[in-house]
């Protein structure tokens, strides 16, 4: 018995052996390719710390029937080696969900039946796994995000250490209750009161990452005659600085004619975001701190109650956390994705 792999099988066993999570599985693949690499069985038992008859029952089964999987230990796939890699990349690539859609699909593409448990079994031994898609802005343009990461690490090269460069967002927080997932003790409920308002806060605020200090205003609505106020709070913040730097997205009231004389007023040098690109403003992230500190799972008896939550936090509670999350809050950017349409 000799086993002749070409370099495109043993190539496929390879990726195969780093995707495959059953040990014995992965002794097996390496079995046959040292087989291919002229090993004898008894340098591949020495080497595998394996018996040489498994070893000549590894090999046997490979050679008659391409089998690598053992009979124990689970649901037995009857994919070979190429379809289980073209499988796994069809599934990366489009999101199912329901294993018995799957299972049609192996059955379509290559005759071959899979109960639901069984393929259910397979797709965990592949490191599938089942959990919800993350959402993604769908115009979000891939170079331009590139090229403005270029951009930001150029201007933090460039300027002056009196020059602050802030990342600033608005956000408008409701009064609604804000249900979200939490550790709640197996078979029991819990019930938290819920209120539809639509009472909300706008806000405004301006992060520093080198201190991660916060600048915020409230307004009753964001407008380019909120962003002026905005900006002499800034500046009062900053009254030593030769030149403010404000990164922004590109929302009506940031690009209007009175914002640029404002920021101008107040030596206030404004930076556009690509559009679509929330995944480089680290404030939106601070957001979401805000969001789980003061909103997530709980109920607003009034009002006021709402609107000196949300004010403490901004005046108080940052400030307190501020320092705890620099590994979450921070500059290093990831680009977003390219989304398939599937």
């Amino acid at each position: 018995m000799m086993i002749k792999l070409t370099p495109e099988e043993i190539q496929t066993l390879k990726l195969n052996h780093k995707r495959e999570r059953d040990g014995r599985v992965r002794d097996r693949i390496k079995a046959v390719i040292h087989h291919s690499n002229g090993w004898s069985n008894e340098a591949i038992a020495e080497a595998l710390l394996l018996h040489i008859d498994t070893i000549t029952d590894h090999l046997r089964d490979y050679s008659e029937s391409k089998k690598l999987k053992p009979e124990n230990g689970g649901s037995t796939s009857h994919l070979n080696v190429s379809q289980a890699i073209e499988l796994i990349e069809h599934i990366e690539s489009h999101t199912y969900t329901k294993v018995s859609d799957i299972c049609a699909y192996i059955k379509i593409t290559y005759s071959i039946s899979f109960t639901s448990p069984g393929l259910t079994k397979w797709l965990h031994r592949n490191r599938f796994s089942y959990k919800q898609p993350k959402g993604t802005p769908a115009k979000a343009d891939l170079e331009k995000q590139k090229q403005f990461i270029d951009y930001y690490e150029k201007l933090q090269t460039e300027t002056d250490n009196n020059e602050p460069i802030l990342f600033s967002d608005g956000v408008h927080p409701t009064m609604a209750t804000k249900i979200s997932y939490g550790w709640i003790r197996t078979g029991k409920d819990k019930l938290i009161k819920t209120s539809a308002s639509r009472t909300r806060v706008n806000i405004f605020g301006s992060l520093n990452l080198e201190n991660m200090s916060l600048v915020s205003t409230t307004h009753e609505t964001i407008d380019s005659s909120a962003m002026e106020v905005h900006f002499k709070k800034i500046r009062e913040q900053y009254p030593q600085a030769s030149r403010i730097h404000l990164i922004v997205d590109q929302g009506s009231y940031n690009k209007s004619k009175e914002t640029r004389a404002s920021a101008d007023k107040y030596q206030i040098t404004l930076h556009y975001l690509p559009p679509y690109s929330p995944n480089l403003n680290p404030i939106e992230r601070l957001w979401k701190v805000m969001n789980e500190q003061i909103r997530n799972n709980r109920f607003f008896a009034s009002a006021k109650d709402f609107r000196d939550s949300i004010d403490n936090f901004l005046k108080v509670g940052w400030t307190n956390i501020a320092q705890s999350m620099v590994d979450r809050i921070n500059d290093n950017f990831s680009v977003i994705k390219t989304v398939s349409s599937s």
